[in-house]
């Protein structure tokens, strides 16, 4: 079943790495027929949070966040690629995820974490794991943390390491098991 798995990138620094594993994920998806878009924070220039999408009278909202809020119905997954700073979650990341709420209900997410040292980023996948949650799109139980990612995947997300396509595979796999359940069950009716 093709799937619209948007993949949300966590970083706006200008030598950020994440957008290799970012191309990587997006291709792997493609690959097997999903579609999935890129929502990067450094081109949507979000404003800080200061109303959510929902807020706003019909019609009046940013651009970016109607074309967003399009995009987030039609998802079957949210796949959230995340840094990791200072044990936490990036601010571009948490600025881009809350200004959406009830968009997400309903919908498996899948964490890719990474750094440019040895632990991939676990540190932040733990409290992100809390976030999504709380948003309505749980996290699936894998994560992807990409361990010097600098070094794992090339600039155009081109894996540099075998290992990171047996994990990947393993990954995606289970995303799109959830995100198929899910989609089922929302076919169905959901709670509220």
């Amino acid at each position: 079943m093709p799937l619209t798995v948007p993949v949300i990138l966590g970083s706006v620094r200008t030598d950020r790495i994440g957008i290799r594993a970012a191309r990587f994920l997006i291709a792997r998806l493609e690959a097997r027929g999903h579609n999935a878009p890129l929502i990067d924070p450094a081109e949507l220039k979000l404003p800080l949070l200061d109303r959510m999408y929902k807020e706003y009278p019909a019609g009046t909202a940013p651009e970016p966040l109607e074309r967003l809020a399009t995009l987030y119905r039609q998802a079957d997954a949210f796949l959230v690629v995340s840094a990791e700073y200072n044990h936490g979650v990036p601010p571009a990341l948490s600025n881009t995820l809350d200004h959406f709420l009830e968009e997400y209900y309903w919908r498996p997410s899948a964490i890719c974490c990474y750094s440019a040292g040895q632990f991939g980023g676990v540190r932040a996948a733990m409290p992100l794991r809390a976030m999504l949650a709380e948003l309505g799109m749980p996290s699936i139980p894998s994560l992807l943390p990409i361990p010097r990612l600098q070094k794992v995947l090339g600039e155009d997300g081109t894996p540099a390491d075998d290992w990171i396509e047996k994990a990947a595979g393993r990954f995606l796999d289970e995303l799109a098991w959830y995100a198929e359940a899910l989609h089922e069950r929302r076919l169905r009716g959901t709670p509220y």
